[in-house]
Protein backbone atom coordinates (compact mmCIF):
# COMPACT_ATOMS: atom_id res chain seq x y z
CA UNK A 1 0.00 0.00 0.00
CA UNK A 2 1.55 3.26 -0.64
CA UNK A 3 1.64 6.53 0.82
CA UNK A 4 -1.05 9.20 0.30
CA UNK A 5 -0.68 13.29 0.65
CA UNK A 6 -3.12 14.14 3.61
CA UNK A 7 -5.24 16.88 3.13
CA UNK A 8 -7.93 18.26 5.13
CA UNK A 9 -10.30 16.94 2.30
CA UNK A 10 -8.89 14.06 2.51
CA UNK A 11 -9.07 13.32 6.29
CA UNK A 12 -13.17 13.96 5.41
CA UNK A 13 -13.30 11.94 2.70
CA UNK A 14 -12.14 9.09 5.03
CA UNK A 15 -13.86 9.72 7.90
CA UNK A 16 -16.81 9.13 5.83
CA UNK A 17 -15.44 5.85 5.23
CA UNK A 18 -14.69 5.13 9.29
CA UNK A 19 -18.32 5.77 9.80
CA UNK A 20 -18.53 1.99 8.65
CA UNK A 21 -15.71 0.51 7.14
CA UNK A 22 -18.18 -2.44 5.39
CA UNK A 23 -20.35 0.35 4.16
CA UNK A 24 -19.40 0.56 0.35
CA UNK A 25 -19.67 4.10 -0.47
CA UNK A 26 -21.46 5.52 -4.01
CA UNK A 27 -19.43 8.79 -4.93
CA UNK A 28 -22.83 10.71 -5.32
CA UNK A 29 -23.63 9.46 -1.55
CA UNK A 30 -19.41 11.12 -0.95
CA UNK A 31 -20.33 14.63 -2.64
CA UNK A 32 -23.19 14.62 -0.61
CA UNK A 33 -21.67 13.65 2.87
CA UNK A 34 -18.63 16.00 2.52
CA UNK A 35 -20.25 19.01 0.04
CA UNK A 36 -17.59 18.57 -2.31
CA UNK A 37 -18.25 18.75 -6.11
CA UNK A 38 -17.01 16.01 -8.23
CA UNK A 39 -14.05 17.50 -9.37
CA UNK A 40 -13.00 17.33 -5.98
CA UNK A 41 -14.27 14.24 -4.97
CA UNK A 42 -13.55 11.94 -7.61
CA UNK A 43 -9.55 12.80 -8.05
CA UNK A 44 -9.25 12.09 -3.90
CA UNK A 45 -11.07 8.88 -4.50
CA UNK A 46 -8.52 8.38 -7.55
CA UNK A 47 -5.74 8.66 -5.26
CA UNK A 48 -6.78 6.70 -2.38
CA UNK A 49 -7.81 3.54 -5.12
CA UNK A 50 -4.62 3.46 -6.72
CA UNK A 51 -2.51 3.72 -3.16
CA UNK A 52 -4.37 0.69 -2.09
CA UNK A 53 -6.44 2.35 0.70
CA UNK A 54 -9.72 1.73 -1.37
CA UNK A 55 -11.42 -0.88 -3.83
CA UNK A 56 -13.62 0.31 -6.21
CA UNK A 57 -16.39 -2.16 -8.08
CA UNK A 58 -18.36 -1.77 -10.56
CA UNK A 59 -21.88 -2.36 -10.37
CA UNK A 60 -23.56 -5.21 -11.95
CA UNK A 61 -26.10 -3.81 -13.98
CA UNK A 62 -27.48 -3.85 -17.57
CA UNK A 63 -27.47 0.15 -17.69
CA UNK A 64 -30.46 -0.04 -20.44
CA UNK A 65 -32.34 -1.70 -18.53
CA UNK A 66 -31.97 0.47 -15.31
CA UNK A 67 -32.03 3.07 -17.90
CA UNK A 68 -28.75 5.17 -15.89
CA UNK A 69 -25.63 3.62 -15.80
CA UNK A 70 -23.51 1.38 -13.76
CA UNK A 71 -21.85 3.02 -10.65
CA UNK A 72 -18.81 2.56 -8.72
CA UNK A 73 -18.94 2.02 -5.64
CA UNK A 74 -16.01 2.19 -2.89
CA UNK A 75 -15.25 0.64 0.33
CA UNK A 76 -12.02 0.43 2.25
CA UNK A 77 -9.17 -2.16 2.30
CA UNK A 78 -8.38 -3.93 5.16
CA UNK A 79 -4.77 -2.02 5.27
CA UNK A 80 -7.02 1.34 4.11
CA UNK A 81 -9.01 1.78 7.05
CA UNK A 82 -5.78 0.81 9.20
CA UNK A 83 -4.18 3.68 7.58
CA UNK A 84 -7.51 5.77 7.61
CA UNK A 85 -7.76 5.47 11.41
CA UNK A 86 -4.18 6.19 12.11
CA UNK A 87 -4.21 9.52 10.16
CA UNK A 88 -7.94 10.32 11.73
CA UNK A 89 -6.23 9.88 14.94
CA UNK A 90 -3.32 11.93 14.16
CA UNK A 91 -4.97 14.78 12.26
CA UNK A 92 -8.50 15.11 14.75
CA UNK A 93 -6.99 18.67 15.53
CA UNK A 94 -7.43 19.34 11.81
CA UNK A 95 -11.42 18.06 11.48
CA UNK A 96 -12.50 19.79 14.94
CA UNK A 97 -14.45 23.17 14.50
CA UNK A 98 -12.14 26.22 15.93
CA UNK A 99 -12.87 27.01 19.70
CA UNK A 100 -14.65 30.68 19.99
CA UNK A 101 -11.90 32.46 21.48
CA UNK A 102 -12.53 36.23 23.24
CA UNK A 103 -16.41 35.41 22.79
CA UNK A 104 -19.25 34.95 25.35
CA UNK A 105 -21.98 33.26 24.95
CA UNK A 106 -25.27 34.56 24.84
CA UNK A 107 -25.92 33.45 28.41
CA UNK A 108 -23.01 35.22 29.81
CA UNK A 109 -24.44 38.58 28.27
Amino acid sequence: MDDVRITLAVLHVLRQFTEDVTKPRYGYDLMRATGYPSGKLYPILGRLDRAGWLSRQREDIDPAEAGRPARYTYVLTEGGATRARQELAVNSAKLSPPPHLGLRSLRDA
